[in-house]
């Protein structure tokens, strides 16, 4: 079974398909590091609630 991690970061891959951006892309529009943005979806890093916000905002997601 996933843990929630890995189930964090498919979302957020999935999201960023969906929106036809790339991992650079998603990266520059939230303020974090191509790097650090493959590292979440590849559920190796969880993010904090800040990255996780910076995130959805550079998705047009509502966290609420």
């Amino acid at each position: 079974m996933a843990d929630l991690q890995e189930i964090l970061g498919r979302v957020i891959r999935r999201e960023r398909q969906e929106r036809n951006l790339t991992i650079k892309e998603l990266g520059d529009k939230a303020g974090l590091s191509e790097i650090y943005v493959g590292e979440i979806e590849r559920g190796q890093k969880y993010p904090s609630a800040k990255v996780l916000e910076s995130i959805a905002n550079a998705l047009d997601l509502d966290i609420a």
